[in-house]
């Protein structure tokens, strides 16, 4: 449990509609939120286990701190890996097993559960932008909020109408910053 609160500690590079960085145990919470109130739409999907997804995917933040998509190398991608299955290797038997499956299959990326749950993740972490003020947002933001998590929805026309619903929520905030420039 001391490893999982330091996902209360370790921001992320998101921003909250306070004005504040977002922690990433937030990120994962509100994202398993998301995960619930999408099952209708998926009722041939373990939404169970899309959420136990959503629970643990950024546990490996929890060693490394959160490093942004934008930034994220693959030698990150390594590290991070590295700590979560050591991490994963020193739960009891039980946990362990499971939880390591459970890895495995969001790292490959197969299932429609692990499809579900990475679409998700993408789409919360964009959801929390357009949340928060536009002030926050870096340059390469104003392309890549738009562009992000495209190839994550592809396998779902309802992953694709969601993604393109917060991408619309995205044009009016950036609309909205530009005619608030142009006014001044």
């Amino acid at each position: 449990m001391a490893t999982a609160e330091n996902l209360k500690n370790n921001t992320r590079h998101s921003w909250t509609s306070a004005g504040r960085h977002e922690s990433v145990a937030e990120h994962s919470w509100r994202l398993t939120m998301l995960a619930f109130f999408v099952k209708d739409e998926f009722p041939e999907a373990d939404i169970d286990k899309v959420i136990r997804m959503c629970i643990f995917h950024d546990i490996g933040e929890a060693f490394t701190g959160d490093v942004p998509a934008f930034e994220k190398t693959d030698i990150d991608e390594e590290a991070e890996s590295r700590e979560i299955y050591d991490w994963l290797d020193s739960l009891p038997a039980p946990y362990s097993a499971e939880l390591i499956d459970l890895f495995r299959e969001m790292d490959a990326l197969e299932t429609r559960e692990a499809k579900i749950y990475k679409a998700l993740d993408n789409m919360e972490a964009i959801i929390q932008h357009n949340e928060a003020d536009i002030s926050t947002w870096i340059p390469l933001e104003y392309t890549a909020n738009l562009e992000y998590g495209t190839d994550k929805v592809a396998f779902s026309d309802y992953m694709k109408k969601l993604k393109q619903t917060i991408y619309e929520d995205s044009v009016r905030k950036i609309e909205g910053e530009r005619r608030g420039r142009a006014g001044k």
